[in-house]
């Protein structure tokens, strides 16, 4: 990868929302930030205050947008918005409770790695692979389209655990027994053909009980 030519993307999880905070799958469904999460991306902003963004996108879905537009005020950036971005579509099990998922992680670990990529529960489902073409979509469009920049990216738990499994940073064993705190974030970078991840703040082993970040 040459080194005139990295964008650097800083992707950073939504804040809290109540359906995190009452363990619903949220998916796609536009649920908005609580006041915990309010916070919790005010701390980020803080956090993040002295990187040069250049600009910011986001998942067109309330958390993360906002979010977003949370840190982005900092530096003064308008937040452009992307479906790319988005959490995972769960079809039929969105606004289900999430415990349906921690059952349904055990029958997954039966699968291959490949089998998993492409394991559908429904017809609205989107598989991993499917979920992870589009957000890399995003990731290597945006490079090639902005080199050198350092871009601001309001997304999802599921799109954080799912590009280090993508990039292999975590096996799938793993990942189910880790997630992403509100607000955490993956530092990434690219020239729209290579993705180096520089860092990872606030992954953490799941509680038996905590909520899968949707």
């Amino acid at each position: 990868m040459h080194d005139t030519n990295i964008t650097t993307f800083y992707l950073v999880r939504h804040g809290e929302t109540d359906w995190n905070k009452k363990k619903i799958i949220q998916g796609q469904t536009d649920t908005s930030l609580n006041q915990t999460g309010e916070e919790q991306a005010k701390k980020a902003a803080e956090k993040l205050q002295d990187i040069k963004f250049d600009l910011a996108f986001s998942s067109d879905l309330l958390r993360a947008k906002r979010t977003a537009e949370i840190i982005a005020l900092e530096h003064n950036l308008e937040v452009k918005t992307t479906k790319l971005l988005r959490e995972r579509n769960f079809g039929t099990l969105q606004g289900e409770p999430t415990d349906i998922l921690h059952s349904h992680i055990q029958l997954l670990k039966a699968l291959t790695h490949q089998q998993r990529q492409k394991y559908k529960i429904d017809e609205h489902f989107e598989s991993d692979e499917e979920f992870t073409t589009r957000m890399f979509t995003f990731v290597r469009e945006t490079a090639l389209a902005y080199p050198k920049k350092i871009i601001l990216v309001g997304t999802h738990g599921g799109v954080l655990r799912h590009i280090l499994i993508r990039l292999g940073e975590l096996t799938y064993e793993q990942a189910d027994q880790q997630t992403f705190i509100n607000a955490g974030y993956i530092k990434l970078t690219s020239d729209g053909v290579d993705f180096f991840v520089q860092e990872i703040v606030g992954l953490q082993q799941r509680k038996i009980d905590s909520a899968i970040e949707l």
